[in-house]
């Protein structure tokens, strides 16, 4: 009897365990990467994950982090050995050259009944030839932060509100003051052509040779010649632009509003004259300093729909709303969650990061990635463009002249006569 009834149990047991991997195997499997994240936001990437799967029985997702730097080969070896993720996070250049490329799937008939919540512009960053080849994610954006100290010795009382303002202010900040006014982030001079509104590239060739671009990068060539922006200026990147702000030697600083952190720490005599603002619109119609990231679905995902849902989960109201709080230097590119109290209680806050976070939410409304996608030979192109400049600012080489020889090298990889 005791035998009968320990062979019933084991019956029993095996039938439960086969019940439960029935389930189990019965469940989707969603497979998908994000760029960079781990391990700085594994808890709220796998509280995001584990709330999607408890709500979603009949989905698995399995969150996987891939490195920056190994992102784009994995990516590419995996649609083409036929087992792509079903979601990946892109950032906009790269997820540009794939849809150009037939890597991701266009979504926009799965995606008409909510694609509305996200900004107008992140639905433009995520738009290829008319049609939408992801879901926005998290986005940035630079404000402008400026030492009211050195605008009252300039005589200045606000920050710029346009293009023309940000150089004339710097030229008037130099003669009075004797500082810069501003270093603008010119190493990828291409963007600083989008936000004024001017191409780069039109019907396969390169068109950055014009009048208008001659006279637009003279401004920038005036300003170095003057001292209106620093004659280092080539070489400033993040770091290098923080501390001349912190040390004075620039009056206004083109960032994030999380950057100024580093301010209130090292330099709190400056942090405490620091006024934010936002970043002048320009011909363009964005700020600066956009940078979007979104989910797109590779060619070749074996459960669209179920990777779609899950998107649509990673960027809702609430959700980017939540990872915008755990990072702390992202923005969401959904309407509602930029509208949220985390931003906009600061709207009117004396504290520099917390206005400036405010003043970036407005932003964000507006704020597109401003960069040249699809370049055949990416890197050299832009290095030849920004060497030309750098002659052409600095002096050494008319502006005209050496825009018409980075156009002809460009025109020489895009193969256009």
């Amino acid at each position: 009897m005791k035998f009968r009834q320990s062979v019933l149990t084991l019956v029993a047991a095996s039938c439960a365990f086969a019940s439960l991997s029935a389930v189990a195997a019965d469940k989707t499997k969603v497979e998908f990467w994000s760029n960079s994240l781990s391990p700085k936001f594994d808890a709220v990437m796998k509280d995001l994950t584990a709330r999607f799967n408890a709500a979603n029985p009949d989905i698995q997702a399995v969150w996987v982090d891939v490195d920056w730097d190994a992102f784009q080969p994995r990516f590419i070896s995996a649609v083409a050995a036929g087992n792509a993720p079903d979601l990946v996070n892109l950032p906009v250049p790269w997820a540009a050259e794939y849809a150009q490329k037939g890597l991701l799937l266009p979504l926009d008939s799965k995606i008409n009944g909510f694609k509305g919540m996200y900004t107008d512009a992140a639905l433009k960053d995520v738009t290829y030839n008319g049609k939408v080849y992801g879901l926005p994610w998290y986005n940035s954006v630079s404000i402008i932060a400026y030492n009211k100290g050195i605008f009252d010795k300039a005589g200045l009382k606000t920050a710029p509100k346009s293009l023309d303002e940000l150089f004339a202010y710097s030229r008037q900040i130099k003669d009075k003051t004797g500082v810069a006014g501003f270093a603008p982030k010119v190493q990828e001079f291409s963007s600083w052509f989008m936000y004024q509104g001017l191409p780069v590239i039109q019907n396969g060739k390169a068109v950055f040779n014009s009048p208008e671009h001659v006279k637009f990068v003279e401004r920038f060539a005036q300003a170095w010649k003057d001292g209106s922006i620093p004659k280092d200026v080539f070489k400033m990147e993040f770091e290098q632009e923080i501390a001349a702000y912190d040390s004075g030697k620039i009056a206004m600083m083109t960032t994030s509003p999380q950057a100024l952190k580093r301010t209130q720490t090292d330099a709190k005599p400056v942090y405490a004259q620091t006024v934010t603002a936002s970043f002048p619109l320009s011909k363009g119609n964005t700020p600066f300093g956009g940078y979007l990231f979104f989910w797109s679905v590779p060619q070749g995902s074996k459960h669209a729909d179920a990777a779609i849902k899950l998107g649509q989960f990673l960027t809702n109201d609430a959700n980017q709303l939540a990872f915008s709080k755990a990072t702390e230097t992202t923005f969401p590119s959904t309407r509602n969650a930029v509208s949220d109290a985390y931003f906009q209680s600061g709207a009117n806050s004396a504290d520099p990061i917390e206005h400036g976070r405010a003043v970036a939410a407005e932003a964000i409304r507006q704020a597109r990635t401003l960069t040249v996608t699809g370049l055949p030979d990416e890197a050299a192109m832009n290095k030849k463009l920004q060497d030309e400049l750098e002659e052409a600012i600095s002096g050494r080489k008319p502006v005209k002249q050496a825009l018409d020889e980075a156009v002809a090298f460009w025109n020489g990889k895009l193969g256009a006569k």
